[in-house]
């Protein structure tokens, strides 16, 4: 059973590897922009490199819908230096060394029979809610491509049925 805590955690430090550094990363800094969340089982594994390079392909994209990039996984930031030193050095944003297993449980992502965080997305709007969750299974990437269109689907405030795409006519206002 999934067990989502809607508020985001903002008065914690997480460790995070970026861009070659080291760094303290509190969701506090994001308040006030749309942040996408993920999470990935583990470094150097066969289908979270090809997640990480969709992302960093398209972090542009994001970034000109006033949102940010943040993944995450259970491994130590020295793990995370290793593998995107080696494969991954188009990954500019932040990668959180959720060590602690408290992050991935806290959005009920942690797998307690190995100790991995399942494959999640969260779109977290800027007064740091959950207003959109995936959880897939493990051994199917996710969509870059989709991720974005529900980014932009919740920006319009607006109710947006099956298939919108930005341009199209949604129902009216949401609740």
């Amino acid at each position: 059973m999934i067990e989502i805590n809607f508020l985001i955690p903002l008065h914690r430090d997480f460790r995070a590897y970026q861009a070659g550094e080291f760094r303290d990363l509190s969701f506090a800094e994001y308040r006030g922009k749309w942040l996408v969340l993920f999470f990935y089982p583990r470094d150097f594994t066969f289908i979270c490199p090809t997640e990480l390079k969709g992302f960093a392909a398209e972090e542009t994209k994001f970034k000109e819908l006033g949102a940010e990039i943040v993944a995450a996984s259970v491994d130590s930031e020295w793990c995370h230096k290793a593998w995107f030193e080696r494969d991954l050095s188009m990954v500019k944003f932040p990668v959180i060394a959720d060590t602690s297993l408290e992050l991935s449980s806290h959005f009920g992502v942690l797998n307690k029979s190995n100790g991995s965080a399942e494959r999640g997305l969260f779109i977290i709007d800027p007064a740091s809610v959950v207003k959109y969750a995936l959880v897939s299974s493990g051994s199917v990437g996710r969509s870059v491509k989709e991720t974005l269109r529900v980014l932009k689907a919740l920006q319009t405030g607006e109710l947006c049925p099956l298939g919108w795409e930005p341009g199209m006519e949604t129902l009216g206002k949401a609740a």
